[in-house]
């Protein structure tokens, strides 16, 4: 049974609360104040905390504030309601670490699902932390690094929708993480224990596609010496991830289509329906709405996928995660390299700030690592090592790929 602590100055809400929430079988306590709150969190162990904004003494920004400033007490997540918010209120407390943000007067079916969502996403979060779940799906690494305002929007918009079924469209130019983004949205799912599948839609051939996507009866066509699952079949229970969705052909959509209607899919050379129960991801770099108008994308797919859109940002959006970014892939580097972190002098952290980085993230991790490579030089000791300005200018900007 999670524990729940209420922190509000006004006895109705405090009371409606406890009421609504000990019906659903949580264990309540309520306080009016946000000091009296945490007194509470030093004494009891609790799984989530609902406080408000705007109260006597010490507010409920403050008491984020407080609680967030002690890491001992970041293991549950917060809910911040008000009746005096504003979209810049509660920006500022997600920013600030806080789960969701509610205005006043609140919707108690609202206030509940919300609640699920943050239990549900905190247990995920514990299980990785004690390694019931894998750190990586397929050995790759899960972290949306940035602090940027686009890259916090896109953390704030993969925490609301990823404990929903609702299908989702990432879209972004090449490079920019939105496999990554999938990833994510997958992680913090209720269906993190079962598989995540990816099909990169631009690298089957045309006349394969639907055999990869459905799969085939054994003699289905001259190579199919027997019956293969397709990777709907292999999604069954979880996530399934289209990349590169605007390459589909028609007909490979037409049948994508009649699987998100009717949560069924028949193998190629087969007729028999066979029952799917699979959340659709999809992504592309292309703009769908001209796609459509080409003649290249059925509109009815469209929206079907396109339940919420996520855009990911490209890095000439997000310059301020260049450095941020840079120490990650750094760290991340050296580690596999099994040698000591390099650091990096300013002069060369504004010279990478500056290059056009069409390559986006891809790119930038390919730079990191070639500036780890050469580098290393047995002579010294790898701790001393700096990467400089020269290096920078020897080994990314006169290596010709921004010429």
């Amino acid at each position: 049974m999670a524990k729940i602590l209420v922190v509000d100055d006004e006895r109705f809400i405090r009371n409606s609360l406890k009421e609504a929430l000990e019906y659903e079988d949580y264990e309540v306590d309520t306080v009016e104040s946000g000091s009296r709150g945490l007194e509470m969190i030093e004494k009891s162990k609790y799984d989530l905390v609902i406080c408000d904004i705007k109260m006597e003494g010490m507010d409920g920004i403050e008491f984020l504030d407080r609680v967030m400033a002690d890491e001992s007490q970041q293991s549950f997540p917060t809910i911040m309601i008000s009746g005096h918010g504003n979209i810049d209120i509660a920006v500022d407390c997600i920013k600030k670490g806080a789960f969701d943000f509610i205005e006043k007067p609140f919707d108690l079916n609202r206030i509940l699902m919300t609640v699920r969502n943050a239990l549900d996403r905190k247990e995920s979060v514990k299980e990785a932390k004690i390694g019931i779940k894998q750190k990586n799906l397929s050995g790759k690494n899960q972290d949306i690094v940035g602090e940027s305002e686009p890259i916090m929007n896109v953390k704030r918009m993969i925490a609301k929708v990823a404990p929903s079924e609702a299908r989702v469209l990432i879209t972004g130019s090449n490079g920019t993480g939105k496999e990554l983004v999938a990833r994510q949205l997958h992680k913090l799912s209720h269906r993190n224990t079962g598989p995540f599948i990816e099909v990169n839609c631009a690298a089957i051939p045309a006349d394969l596609i639907e055999s990869e996507m459905f799969g085939h009866e054994k003699g289905a066509f001259t190579s199919a010496v027997k019956q293969r699952k397709g990777k709907f079949e292999q999604a069954d229970g979880g996530t399934l991830f289209l990349d590169e969705i605007g390459d589909m052909s028609l007909s490979a959509q037409a049948k994508v289509l009649r699987a998100l209607q009717e949560g069924k899919i028949s193998r190629v050379g087969g007729d028999k329906d066979i029952p799917v129960n699979v959340r659709v991801l999809a992504a592309t770099n292309k703009n769908l709405a001209k796609e459509i108008e080409k003649g290249n994308f059925r509109e009815d797919l469209f929206h079907r996928l396109s339940v919420v859109i996520i855009h990911v940002p490209s890095l000439a959006e997000r310059k301020e995660d260049i450095p941020i970014l840079i120490r990650y892939f750094l760290e991340d580097a050296c580690k596999r390299e099994g040698s000591p972190v390099r650091k990096i002098e300013d002069k060369a952290m504004e010279m990478l700030k500056e290059l056009p980085w069409r390559g986006n993230i891809r790119e930038l991790l390919n730079v990191v690592e070639r500036l780890v490579v050469f580098t290393h030089d047995d002579s010294r000791n790898d701790e001393s090592i700096v990467i400089t300005a020269k290096d920078v200018q020897e080994y990314v900007i006169d290596a010709d790929q921004y010429s």
